[in-house]
């Protein structure tokens, strides 16, 4: 390993982008630093935690004691054959 190896390279793939130079140790310790950075954002996002958190409401009773129907089911229960609602008629 070479301590002269800039942090920043340009990028190979024809672009005036600068990436992490993985040869140098700064450059190898941003990118290990970037990629634990997108986990922890990725893990607070799916909980929903940190600054991804639902704003509280005062009138929000809280979350609901059973888990929201799967969309496969249908919201309401199915008429029984031959009853007519409101809406469709005889």
């Amino acid at each position: 390993m070479d301590d002269d190896e800039p942090v920043f390279r340009r990028s190979r793939w024809g672009t005036n982008r600068y990436v992490y130079n993985s040869r140098n140790p700064l450059g190898r310790a941003l990118i290990v630093a970037a990629v634990l950075a997108l986990v922890a954002l990725m893990l607070l996002m799916a909980n929903r935690a940190g600054p991804f958190a639902p704003s509280p409401d005062p009138d929000d009773p809280g979350p609901p004691d059973r888990p929201l129907p799967h969309r496969s089911f249908p919201a309401t229960a199915p008429a029984a054959p031959g009853a007519t609602t409101p809406d469709t008629g005889p």
